[in-house]
């Protein structure tokens, strides 16, 4: 760590000292299989008990496994999430905590996908399953799951953020009504270019040989200029859903986050932008330790429970 990095809050510092300590082997240095057992098993250490919802349900949508839950019977708008582990790890159990607060936080329904991972599926399948999913909720959500088609979200953390970017510009060239893009943390670059990747490539939680070990297994070198995989180098901008971006300080990505969420404004797309100080990638997750998870939460909660009170955009 250097001088010039912001500091830590003590128990963003204590947390990576207690990580440090216990001696995990990073996953860059696992087989694909073994860093998704780990990471399951690492998964909700840190994370916020399981809050108990009326409505959760193990369904099938687009042919992928997907989970549903919500904090009533009643008809309401969804969110489609998209969880992170950079494309290769990371599944439903993983996310279950969080899509838990999102949906009783924000009075809103959400489906979390189960999208294929790298490296036996590697780009675009992760992109062609969420589009298919987002696809699915508009048509089939009535009838299939008694929710409102009409008023559909898509979120999404690190790698799930990415996707999600990718499902706005998906909504916009379909005509869906995409009332929110909630990206946390998201990557949005075609090369860790920005600084952040160099001010925060060890000692961070996520680190630079993680990054290259998910992408390698992901996509090929020549195809990272693809929007798809880095929305920021989308021609067009213009007439995406508004967008609510949560970024941590100390993060590789969070460069990149800040120069999307300044492209999007740019290019008159509404966004609302929290930089959580003192913490690291995937803090989000870290709602018994860190009270900064639970403020982000809430930002996420706001965020849905405000854009679905509005019409979406034509």
């Amino acid at each position: 760590m250097t001088d010039k990095n912001p500091p830590l809050t003590p128990r963003m510092a204590e947390l990576l000292t207690r990580i440090q300590r216990a001696k995990r082997p990073p996953f860059h240095s696992l087989t694909p299989r073994d860093a998704r057992i780990a990471y399951r098993m690492g998964a909700e250490i840190l994370d916020l008990p399981r809050a108990p919802l009326p409505r959760v349900e193990d369904l099938v949508v687009a042919g992928r496994p997907a989970r549903l839950y919500a904090p009533s019977a009643a008809r309401l708008p969804v969110m489609l999430y998209l969880h992170g582990g950079g494309f290769t790890i990371g599944d439903l159990e993983t996310h279950d905590s969080l899509c838990r607060q999102l949906s009783s936080r924000s009075g809103a329904a959400v489906l979390a996908l189960d999208y294929r991972l790298a490296p036996e599926h590697r780009f675009p399948a992760a992109v062609d399953d969420a589009w298919a999913a987002l696809d699915w909720l508009h048509a089939q959500a009535d009838a299939a799951l008694g929710l409102d088609g009409t008023r559909l979200a898509v979120g999404g953390d690190s790698a799930g953020g990415t996707l999600s970017a990718g499902c706005a510009f998906h909504a916009r060239d379909r005509g869906l009504p995409l009332a929110l893009q909630l990206l946390i943390t998201p990557g949005t670059a075609a090369q860790a270019s920005h600084d952040s990747h160099r001010r925060f490539a060890e000692g961070y939680l996520l680190d630079a040989k993680g990054i290259e070990w998910f992408f390698s297994h992901y996509i090929d070198a020549a195809e990272r200029t693809d929007w798809r995989f880095a929305p920021l180098e989308a021609q067009d901008h213009s007439g995406l859903a508004p967008a609510a971006v949560l970024l941590a300080e100390a993060d590789p990505l969070v460069d990149e986050g800040l120069a999307y969420a300044d492209t999007l404004r740019a290019a008159g797309v509404p966004v609302q932008l929290e930089l959580t100080r003192g913490v690291t990638h995937d803090f989000i997750k870290m709602g018994r330790s860190l009270p900064e998870a639970l403020t982000a939460l809430d930002f996420c909660a706001s965020a849905i429970k405000d854009h679905f009170r509005e019409p979406p955009p034509p």
